[in-house]
């Protein structure tokens, strides 16, 4: 491959990269979309810039936030060095991850079939691939954690990369694979740091580490150099968590079991991610478990093949190791199921399998379906690479459709929190204009906060989201809320009133039950004191 290739190679990955960049830009006009996690990040973010550190300054308690890593909104805050308030930065930021992401993705397919075509198909794959710039238009720190995940497994690979060299050349430097391993780390902590589910990229790398290495002293060897670049940066998050909150994570160890509701959210989204026609995608999933036997088999094939390369390179240590790019995608798939899964059942009650959640499976798998069309392509026989013709072309085709309709919706306005339906809200200019000083509790603190710009009080709740388990302290919750609101000094926002479920409306019945109805639009209650009687 002369240089000119490599650079026209380049050239195509950054102009996608730069379309990449324009697109998130055009489809949000008005902001990326907004969660509660999202507003989190935000107010994290400006605390920061405020020199107050890491705080919840979007709750009135303003505690130490520990259960949101600090990667993403310590960048937020690095870009509004600039000026640039957080809520506008997010768009800066995922813009141009949405651009990096797409550019390291075609280093990754070229790196691991040794293809340039297969780069640039990677990275077209991903560009369109509507879930995945849905991911991108929203405030959260999943673009981000890809990144840094996808800038682990390149520096992983080029370790192995060098220590061959290493091992075939005596002027190679030792050294030189052992920077990379430790570079690896690095990006490893970072990941972690912007989601804790970095732990399966952790534990990834290190268990390929035992299967690729020859030897034991060279598995513990290079798990050692590895961690050394994880170890500092977690290490020091823990500690400041310790410090000033008594708490690691905030995450509390209780067993609660998957639920059904869950499992069909899961499913739901990778038929989207599969099926990019919705009219196609609503016929199939009429089928009675298509879905969840595809995702079956396609889990089963793929553990199955991350199985016999792993073992059989771990047992028969004098065969050649497994191109290392597809090999750790498919085993990271695993390792992030086995990470999320355990969330669920034991620390984190209200996770659920939503795309933001899922879309660092679904990078693997395009990766791993390059790989795949490369495999069909090298056959060399005209009928296999004809079929890896159509399967490019078909996919292409779909992804862009589904692209160009995924463009379309978002310009219409922004999603979430960021919609008109709140930002323009009676409700939200009815807080507004109340006395300062006033207590606001609210069942959405988070727009509270964003729209109000003043911190809200969380409503006391039968059962824990978190551990599902029932919080202490309800009847008395429900009685200080009641004689703060009725003493003037609070107010009681509820919005969306009687679309939540039933039990969810009785506890809001049983709050305003009581309290002057001051407000009312569009289903958004607002309940304050009487009013004194005019004399």
């Amino acid at each position: 491959m002369t240089k000119q290739q490599r650079a026209v190679s380049v050239l195509i990955l950054g102009l996608l990269a730069a379309l990449g960049i324009f697109l998130v830009l055009y489809a949000t006009p008005q902001g990326l979309g907004l969660s509660d996690d999202s507003i989190a990040y935000i107010a994290g973010a400006r605390s920061i810039l405020s020199g107050n550190g890491y705080h919840a300054i979007w709750l009135a308690s303003n505690k130490p936030v520990t259960h949101f890593p600090p990667g993403f909104s310590s960048i937020l805050a690095l870009i509004g060095l600039s000026g640039l308030d957080p809520l506008r930065g997010t768009r800066f930021v995922n813009s141009l991850l949405f651009g990096a992401n797409t550019f390291l993705l075609g280093l990754i397919g070229w790196r691991m079939t040794k293809s340039q075509i297969a780069g640039i198909l990677l990275a077209s794959l991903f560009l369109f691939n509507a879930s995945m710039f849905r991911v991108h238009a929203v405030a959260m720190s999943e673009p981000l954690y890809i990144f840094f995940s996808l800038a682990a497994f390149l520096a992983f690979s080029k370790y192995f990369g060098v220590q061959q060299l290493a091992v075939a050349s005596a002027v190679a430097s030792p050294r030189a694979p052992n920077s990379w391993l430790l570079l690896t780390g690095v990006f490893t902590a970072f990941a972690y740091l912007t989601r804790y589910a970095g732990l399966a990229l952790l534990a990834t790398f290190l268990f390929a580490l035992v299967l690729l290495h020859e030897d034991w002293r060279k598995r513990l060897t290079s798990a050692g150099i590895f961690l050394a670049g994880f170890i500092p940066f977690a290490l020091a998050w823990s500690i400041r968590n310790k410090l000033v909150a008594d708490n690691a994570t905030n995450r509390t160890l209780v067993f609660h079991p998957l639920t059904a509701e869950n499992i069909e959210i899961g499913i739901y989204n990778f038929s989207e991610f599969l099926v990019p026609v919705e009219t196609w995608r609503r016929a199939l999933i009429k089928i009675p478990n298509l879905f969840t036997t595809i995702f079956s088999l396609l889990a089963l094939a793929l553990l199955l093949w991350v199985a016999y390369k792993g073992l059989k390179k771990f047992f028969q240590t004098s065969t050649k190791s497994p191109e290392i790019l597809s090999f750790t995608s498919a085993l990271y798939i695993f390792g992030y199921l086995a990470s999320i899964v355990s969330s669920m059942l034991l620390f984190d009650a209200s996770t659920k399998f939503k795309l933001r959640i899922n879309s660092p499976i679904y990078v693997s798998l395009l990766i791993l379906l390059v790989l795949f069309i490369f495999w069909l392509w090298q056959k060399r026989i005209v009928y296999w690479r004809a079929l890896a013709v159509v399967i490019t072309v078909f996919i292409l085709a779909l992804s862009v459709y589904d692209m160009s309709l995924a463009i379309t919706q978002l310009r219409k306005g922004g999603q979430g929190y960021a919609s008109f339906v709140w930002f323009d809200s009676e409700a939200m200019a009815f807080l507004r204009n109340l006395p300062e000083g006033t207590r606001i509790y609210s069942n959405q603190v988070g727009p509270v906060y964003l729209y109000t710009d003043r911190p809200g009080y969380v409503l006391p709740d039968l059962i824990d989201p978190v551990t599902g388990l029932p919080r202490e302290g309800y009847e008395e919750g429900v009685a200080t809320l009641k004689q703060d609101v009725l003493s003037g000094n609070a107010v009681l926002a509820l919005f969306k009133f009687g679309s939540e479920s039933e039990d969810v409306q009785s506890i809001y019945i049983q709050l305003a039950d009581g309290l002057y109805l001051a407000h009312d639009t569009r289903g958004d209650k607002i309940y304050t004191a009487f009013p004194v009687p005019q004399q």
